[in-house]
C-alpha cells in the first residue's frame, strides 16, 4: 500500500470513528433533551468547564511530544504513562477536594456529589493517554473506531435507561463515565502495549521541554474559551448556558469529526516530512482546500436552516437556541483552517512560535470576553465570532516564513470556495420559504444546497473538487479488487 493510501485510509478510519461516536451520541442528546429539561444540561456544562481544562494537562502535552519524536521507545513510553497516571490521580484529588468551593461559586451546593462523580473521567484519561498515542503514531486508527464505538453505543444504553427512569443529572453523568469507561478497556484491549517498570527523568526532559509550550497553549485557548461558560453560568442562567453549549452541539458534531481525523493523521505525516519543507507547503495546501470545500457548505447550510433543525429536532422550548447555533456555525467555520496551520508549525518543531500565536489569540478573545460580558450571552459568542475571524490570519502568518504559504496566499486560493457557498447559501435560504412543513422542508432545503454546490462546483471545474471525485473512485475500485482478492479461488 503506497504512502497516499495510507494516509487517506487512516484518515478515513479516523473520520468514520468520529462520525460514528457522535452521531450515536447525538441522537442520544435529542432523546435526553426532549426527556430533561434545558437546566439539568446547563449544570453538567458548569462541571465540564473544569473537567475540561484539567483534561488537557494529560491530553495536550506528552501525548503530541511522543508522536513528534521520531526514536520514541519503550521507556519513552512507560515514562509518559506513569507521569500521565500520577497526573490523572493528582488532578481528581484536586476537583474532589475543590467540589464544594465551585458549587457554591455558582450558588448550587446540590453541585458537589456530581463534580466528584464526573471528575474521575480525569482518571480514565491518564491511563489511556499513552495508548491513544500509539495509535496515532503507527497510524493504526483503525483500532479507535472500535473502542470509540464501543464505548459511546454503551454509554448511550446506560444514559437513555437512566433518563427513562427519571434519574435526571445523573443519567448525563452515568453516559460520560460509562464512555470513557469502555474506551479505555478497549484501548487496553486492542492496542498490544504495556508500560514496564522503568522510568527515566532524562527522557522526561525533552519530552517536557516541548509539550509544555503545547500543553501552555492548550491551556491558555481552554482558559478562555471555557471562561466564556464560566462567565455565561456565573452571571446569567443555567438556560443561558444550556442553549450557548447545545448550540454549537450541531455544528460541533460536523466540525470535530473533520477535524479529528484531519489533525490525528496530518500531526505524524508532516513530523515526518518535515525536513521536506516543499512537501510539507503542498500538504497544507491540498489540507486547506479540501477542508474549507468540505467545511463550508455544511455550517452555511446548518446556519440557514438553524429555525426549521432546531423545530424539528428539539422542539419548540429549544427555539431560544437557534441565534446561538448561527453564531457558532460561523465560528466553527475557521476550526479546520486553524488546524491545519498549527499542524505545520507543530509538526515542524516550531511550538515557541505555536505559544506565541496562542498568546497573541487569548490576549484577542480575553479583550473580547471583557468588552461583551455585560451585554448578554449572544454578545459574547458575537465576540468570539470576531476573534475566530481574526485567529484565521494570526495562525496562518507563521507558515508565510516557514512553507511560504502565508495568510495572503491561503486567502486567495479559497476565495473560489468562498464565493461558491455565498451562492449556495442563497439558494437554500429561498427554498426555505416554501410553505412546506419541517420534515419536508428541511430535505428540500438540503438538496437544493447540494444541487447547487456540486452543479456550480463543475461547472466551474474546481480542480479540489476533481481530485476528491478521483479519490473517491480510487478507493472505491481499491475497494472491488480487496473484495476479489478474498474470495476463495
Amino acid at each position: 500500500m503506497t504512502k497516499r493510501s495510507i494516509v487517506i485510509t487512516n484518515m478515513l478510519w479516523r473520520f468514520a470513528e468520529r462520525s460514528g461516536a457522535q452521531g450515536v451520541s447525538f441522537v442520544v442528546s435529542l432523546v435526553l433533551a426532549r426527556l430533561l429539561e434545558p437546566e439539568i444540561y446547563g449544570v453538567v456544562s458548569l462541571i465540564t468547564v473544569f473537567t475540561a481544562f484539567f483534561t488537557l494537562f494529560i491530553d495536550s502535552g506528552f501525548q503530541n511530544a511522543l508522536i513528534q519524536k521520531k526514536d520514541a521507545d519503550q521507556l519513552d513510553f512507560s515514562t509518559v504513562f506513569y507521569v500521565n497516571v500520577a497526573l490523572g490521580v493528582l488532578l481528581y484529588g484536586a476537583m474532589f477536594a475543590a467540589a464544594p468551593a465551585i458549587a457554591r461559586f455558582y450558588q448550587q451546593d446540590g453541585m458537589t456529589p456530581y463534580i466528584r462523580v464526573l471528575s474521575l473521567t480525569l482518571v480514565l484519561g491518564g491511563v489511556n493517554g499513552v495508548q491513544t498515542a500509539i495509535v496515532a503514531k503507527r497510524m493504526q486508527f483503525k483500532r479507535f473506531f472500535y473502542a470509540t464505538l464501543g464505548g459511546t453505543l454503551i454509554s448511550a444504553v446506560a444514559g437513555v435507561a437512566m433518563a427513562c427512569c427519571g434519574m435526571g443529572i445523573w443519567a448525563l453523568i452515568a453516559q460520560r463515565l460509562v464512555n470513557q469507561a469502555i474506551d479505555t478497556l478497549v484501548l487496553w484491549h486492542t492496542v498490544r502495549w504495556r508500560p514496564s517498570p522503568v522510568f527515566s527523568v532524562q527522557r522526561l526532559g525533552p519530552l517536557f521541554r516541548y509539550g509544555s509550550r503545547l500543553l501552555g497553549s492548550s491551556l491558555l485557548n481552554s482558559l478562555t474559551t471555557n471562561l466564556a461558560s464560566l462567565i455565561v453560568g456565573r452571571l446569567y442562567a443555567a438556560e443561558a448556558l444550556a442553549y450557548y453549549e447545545k448550540g454549537r452541539s450541531i455544528p460541533f458534531l460536523v466540525v470535530q469529526n473533520i477535524q479529528t481525523a484531519v489533525q490525528s493523521v496530518l500531526f505524524p505525516v508532516i513530523a515526518e516530512c518535515q525536513d521536506e519543507r516543499q512537501r510539507v507547503r503542498t500538504i497544507l495546501y491540498q489540507s486547506l482546500r479540501t477542508s474549507a470545500y468540505c467545511l463550508f457548505p455544511c455550517m452555511v447550510g446548518i446556519g440557514v436552516c438553524a429555525e426549521t433543525l432546531v423545530r424539528l429536532l428539539f422542539t419548540e422550548k429549544w427555539m431560544d437556541m437557534v441565534p446561538y447555533l448561527r453564531l457558532w456555525c460561523f465560528v466553527c467555520a475557521f476550526f479546520l483552517l486553524h488546524t491545519a496551520n498549527l499542524q505545520v508549525i507543530q509538526a515542524l518543531g516550531r511550538s515557541d512560535i505555536y505559544l506565541k500565536i496562542e498568546l497573541i489569540k487569548q490576549a484577542m478573545m480575553l479583550v473580547s470576553l471583557a468588552a461583551t460580558a455585560a451585554f448578554g450571552t449572544l454578545a459574547i459568542l458575537r465576540g468570539m465570532a470576531a476573534v475566530a475571524a481574526l485567529s484565521y490570519a494570526v495562525n496562518a502568518w507563521p507558515n508565510g516564513r516557514l512553507v511560504s504559504y502565508g495568510f495572503g496566499k491561503q486567502v486567495r486560493d479559497l476565495l473560489p470556495i468562498l464565493l461558491l457557498n455565498v451562492g449556495m447559501g442563497f439558494a437554500v435560504w429561498l427554498a426555505g420559504w416554501l410553505p412546506l412543513p419541517d420534515l419536508l422542508l428541511l430535505p428540500v432545503q438540503a438538496a437544493t444546497g447540494v444541487l447547487v454546490y456540486l452543479g456550480v462546483s463543475r461547472v466551474w471545474k474546481l480542480d479540489v473538487a476533481v481530485q476528491m471525485t478521483g479519490l473517491v473512485k480510487q478507493l472505491i475500485r481499491r475497494r472491488k479488487t480487496e473484495k476479489q482478492e478474498e474470495k476463495p479461488q
